[in-house]
């Protein structure tokens, strides 16, 4: 595994630990604390787009043809082995949802979100980085 991918790791790692120091319990405590909310989207911004890197990384590393686009890397990904049918797909929700933070597609459902934060995003994030480190030793 090369030291770029070892490093994106690395910072994946560290967002999600500051993340999750961060993120309220309840969701009414999400919804109306605006400043962790803002920050928990931001983390999300910065999570997502890490993965996104590191699956680039991870095709560039086994010269896997090239995306078309962010959510493509996924597919590329699993048609390969490296990436099971659910968290390719989970992986690229994940990427829509940081796309709808970032570009305010209309209104950002707080309810989503804050699921996402408390069931799905870190389970997934650790699933694939467990899965590079397993296929790029």
């Amino acid at each position: 595994m090369n030291q770029r991918i070892k490093d994106k790791i690395e910072d994946i790692e560290r967002y999600l630990s500051e993340l999750y120091s961060m993120v309220p319990l309840s969701f009414k405590e999400y919804e109306q604390d605006l400043k962790s909310k803002a920050a928990c989207e931001r983390y999300i911004e910065k999570i997502v787009e890490a993965f996104v890197d590191l699956g680039f990384l991870a095709i560039k590393e086994k010269k896997l043809d090239m995306p078309e686009d962010d959510l493509q890397i996924f597919d590329i990904l699993q048609n390969c082995g490296l990436l099971t049918n659910e968290l390719s797909n989970n992986l690229q929700n994940a990427k829509r949802m940081r796309n709808v933070i970032v570009h305010e597609y209309g209104h950002i459902d707080d309810g989503i979100v804050f699921n996402a934060l408390h069931e799905k995003l870190k389970k997934d994030v650790e699933e694939f980085i467990q899965c590079i480190k397993e296929n790029l030793k």
